[in-house]
């Protein structure tokens, strides 16, 4: 039996009947096309569908969505500026060269977004723990570090 739940989408209110057993991963991709956020192990291991939710990070394969009433919720697509371009983190990660597949950026640049917030000036070993909960099969990481290193230098939340 569906029931009806509010709450805010990449900076908008929404209502929508979503059924008790429903997934915030699917229900971002299924009822609002939201596909940045991506469906890779569906265990909480490979952190790619990562969401911000309140502004800390979360593994939305995990959470159910009827957790996310009279909350924030926020996906790569929410990150982008009124004017469509790019977040500060996600320049950073092109400018460093720091995406290959891409399947693992969305969750990188999400769990970035939470670290900067929490703590404005990480250093390597902060970062690297940040970014613990999402793989990558294609980089040794090192890039993605220094894409971290440039966002948090430019001092973006």
């Amino acid at each position: 039996m569906s029931r009806d739940i509010s709450f805010t989408l990449n900076g908008q209110v929404v209502i929508v009947a979503v059924d008790p057993s429903t997934l915030l991963i699917d229900l971002l991709r299924d009822s609002f096309g939201l596909t940045g956020t991506k469906a890779g192990c569906r265990e909480g291991e490979c952190g790619a569908c990562t969401v911000l939710v309140d502004g800390k990070a979360y593994n939305s394969c995990l959470m159910p969505a009827m957790k996310v009433q009279g909350r924030e919720v926020t996906t790569i697509e929410g990150l982008q500026k009124p004017d469509g371009s790019l977040h500060p983190i996600q320049e950073a990660f092109m400018n460093a060269g720091a995406a290959q597949c891409g399947f693992c950026t969305p969750g990188m640049i999400m769990n970035t977004a939470a670290l900067l917030r929490s703590n404005p000036n990480p250093d390597e070993h902060e970062i690297r723990k940040a970014l613990s909960g999402v793989l990558c099969r294609c980089t040794g990481y090192r890039k993605i570090v220094e894409a971290v290193q440039i966002a948090a230098a430019a001092k973006q939340p």
